[in-house]
């Protein structure tokens, strides 16, 4: 009974201190909306400007575009319709190969060998454990859900060749991102011949793909963020939204890297020298979204051609899906061509990859974002293990500008003893 009753009190304690803690909040919280003030509004719309605009051009492009679909625009029609949102991808990709390689050469010189060679193992540990997840995730996922369910006489396939005329080349250039993320999405939606296929299996696999990468994304990722760090991963996810937002848009992990820089450097504070390092490689060989959709793609293509799986051939397509994501490129719909080394690796028809293209750019925006959020959550996950060898360096560099300076001193001359006494009788002697 003693026990019992010793236990109560710390109960109740514990219970009073957690409302008075909630009731504390919340009275700072209408303190903070009681005092924000008209030009509080006008610095937050403007410092946020930018991630307003993009979310504003990604709904407008939607909308637009099922406006635009019943108008039946002819493919030229439609290929200059969406030029804007084309620029803003090669705009995009035109900066990505100096950006990687200047990311890197300064990433690397700012680094001894010893700290680069460690912070480069804990980036590869990272980025191959959330893959394994990631594929683990998809395949558990698709087997649960078990979107290929029936036959695919039913399904529709797509598969267009792209055509360019000199036109193309005549047109003006978009200069801002938001416009161009507006005629990406409008483009897209305008292009699909028949929505109606997206009903059915095809229906089901869409909410497959979405279920194994909120999973992946925003339970997974955070968690091992929060494991690893000991801090809020949502604080730290909430300073990338913008390199969110433009990788919903384009669908490039590489075309938003400088906005990934951008993210992690000014908003959330993490160190350029652990940024210009990581996040190249990781736009490269990171990616977490892709791994996952190509392992339940595979097994969703198994499943419409009633194509019975043993536990070897999972295993045969988890290892080359995760293989065939670290070859893939960052750029839009790239893991449609590396699902042709997953499905020829288990004997599945490569045709049949043109059942799953008609969502595929929809998809793509979402796995593409779940490959940034990986990104920037490894540097930031790559920054906390490192940050000893990372203040180490400061210390030595502070050590050397201080030397240095020592050394840049300006001369002074040194009088000489004789010449601080002037002869009394030098002119008499002329």
């Amino acid at each position: 009974m003693t026990k019992s009753n010793g236990e109560e009190p710390k109960m109740g304690g514990r219970m009073e201190r957690f409302q008075q803690g909630v009731r504390k909040r919340t009275l700072l919280a209408k303190k903070k909306v009681q005092n924000i003030t008209k030009e509080d509004v006008k610095s937050y719309l403007f410092r946020n400007a930018f991630v307003l605009l993009t979310v504003t051009a990604v709904i407008v492009g939607t909308i637009l575009g099922f406006t635009l679909r019943p108008y039946r625009m002819s493919y030229r029609e439609v290929k200059y319709f969406s030029f804007p949102g084309e620029l803003l991808m090669r705009m995009l990709q035109m900066l990505v190969l100096p950006l990687i390689i200047s990311s890197l050469v300064t990433g690397m010189a700012a680094l001894d060998s010893k700290a680069s060679g460690k912070m480069g193992m804990r980036a590869v540990v990272y980025y191959m454990t959330t893959t394994i997840i990631a594929v683990v995730i998809g395949i558990i996922i698709v087997i649960i859900i078990h979107p290929g369910k029936g036959t695919k006489e039913n399904m529709h396939r797509e598969g267009k060749v792209v055509r360019v005329t000199a036109a193309d080349a005549f047109l003006d250039l978009i200069r801002y991102a938001p416009v161009g993320i507006l005629f990406l999405i409008a483009g897209k939606i305008v292009e699909m011949e028949d929505m109606g296929v997206i009903g059915g299996q095809l229906a089901m696999y869409t909410v497959t793909v979405i279920v194994g990468l909120l999973i992946h994304a925003a339970i997974v990722l955070p968690l091992l963020y929060f494991l690893v760090t000991r801090k809020n991963p949502w604080v730290f996810i909430g300073g990338l939204l913008q390199a969110l937002i433009t990788a919903l848009g384009t669908s490039s992990s590489s075309a938003t890297l400088p906005i990934t820089f951008k993210c992690l450097e000014e908003n959330n504070g993490v160190d350029k020298r652990v940024t210009r390092f990581v996040l190249p490689v990781g736009a490269t060989i990171n990616m977490d979204g892709t791994a996952l959709y190509e392992a339940l793609a595979a097994i969703f293509i198994a499943q419409v051609n009633n194509f019975e799986l043993n536990f070897g051939q999972i295993i045969t397509i988890s290892i080359t899906a995760t293989a065939a994501s670290i070859g893939a490129a960052g750029i839009p719909q790239a893991g449609l061509v590396t699902m042709v080394i997953v499905l020829t690796s288990v004997g599945l028809p490569t045709d049949d990859i043109t059942l799953i293209i008609a969502v595929d750019w929809f998809l793509d925006r979402l796995r593409t974002t779940t490959n940034v959020l990986g990104d920037s959550l490894g540097a930031g996950i790559v920054e906390h293990l490192s940050r000893h060898e990372l203040k180490n360096r400061d210390v030595e560099m502070g050590n050397s500008v201080i030397e240095e300076n020592e050394m840049k001193k300006p001369y002074q001359l040194i009088a000489q003893d004789n010449e601080t006494e002037k002869p009394v009788d030098s002119e008499t002697k002329m």
